[in-house]
């Protein structure tokens, strides 16, 4: 099935779509307001929602709501409106280093999605084209890397918070469904001696009560060595050590990039494939719509074809 049959067969024609930022969301007590981008659809009503997290990496400006145009336009060009908050950690924002969660704000990324939803009124207000038109039961959670974390986190993974050595729990009973990209794994001894030293909040990482439905995406080439000392397999343990359901989608060859999510034609895509892109692309949109709409058929479609391909990009297993 050639890549054009496969999107007209499964995902269906793309709608233009409206991209709108910043929309400012007071945030009291936070360093800075909260900003996000929102992606909508241009038609359509009942319109379920995706809030993306965005990693740490190289690039200025790909970690904000400026990032991951590659995810966000599809998913709203295919029906969900996208949310991209500018997280705490983002060179954007050129925070004092002596804030406190810095430099990745593992629980204020967290609380940013949170307040997103609080806040969903909010955003309706501000983007009158969008007024009425989302379906607030209908949520969903993506992130990429340090992303991945936040919405491991918000899907229920449990950490202790190494300052005060409580159990942290911001499980978030709003969001339905989850897609994990290129997580991070457990802590302990997977982790690197710098890792365990500078981010210590990843030592206590625990998947056990990660229990909402989720798909995680995984390179078999991820080695990330500045994290671990395992491979790239650890980048699947959110799936191995969750309880289910859950789906793993291992992608073939690809790097942390996992072909270019992070933004169009970027420098520090040591993978660069626009297929293996565009594959993330459909199997994620499939993965969320048959979760938020049980008895859809998109994701089993879209795992058959990628079955039946001669030449597949990556494998599909679930629990």
């Amino acid at each position: 099935m050639s890549e054009s049959t496969y999107t007209a067969d499964i995902v269906g024609s793309p709608t233009p779509v409206l991209s709108v930022s910043p929309v400012v969301l007071p945030a009291p007590g936070r360093a800075v307001d909260l900003e996000v981008r929102v992606s909508a659809p241009l038609t359509g009503s009942d319109l379920p929602v995706i809030l993306l997290s965005h990693g740490h990496g190289y690039s200025n400006n790909l970690s904000s709501l400026n990032g991951y145009a590659p995810l966000a336009n599809f998913w709203a060009a295919h029906g969900f409106v996208v949310i991209q908050p500018t997280h705490l950690s983002s060179r954007t924002l050129s925070l004092d280093p002596e804030t406190p969660g810095a430099p990745l704000y593992w629980r204020s990324r967290a609380e940013d999605m949170k307040r997103i939803l609080d806040q969903l009124d909010v955003i309706e207000a501000a983007v009158p084209q969008l007024l009425g038109r989302l379906d607030q039961s209908k949520v969903a959670v993506a992130g990429h890397s340090m992303g991945g974390h936040t919405a491991s986190l918000l899907l229920g993974a449990r950490l202790t918070d190494p300052h005060d050595g409580t159990e942290v729990n911001l499980a978030e009973p709003r969001i339905k469904a989850g897609v994990l990209l290129a997580a991070p794994g457990r802590g302990g001894d997977a982790l690197s001696e710098s890792a365990a030293k500078n981010l210590s909040f990843f030592l206590t990482t625990d998947f056990s009560e990660m229990a909402t439905p989720a798909l995680v995406v995984a390179g078999d080439k991820d080695d990330s060595p500045h994290l671990t000392v395992r491979g790239p397999d650890w980048h699947t343990d959110p799936y191995f050590l969750s309880p289910g359901p859950k789906s793993l989608l291992t992608l073939f060859d690809a790097g942390h990039g996992l072909g270019g999510v992070a933004g169009y034609d970027v420098a520090e895509t040591t993978d660069e494939n626009p297929e293996r892109v565009s594959a993330v692309q459909r199997l994620t949109w499939a993965y969320l719509r048959t979760e938020l709409y049980p008895g859809d058929p998109a994701w089993q479609a879209a795992r058959d074809a990628l079955t039946a391909d001669p030449n597949p990009l990556g494998r599909v297993e679930s629990k």
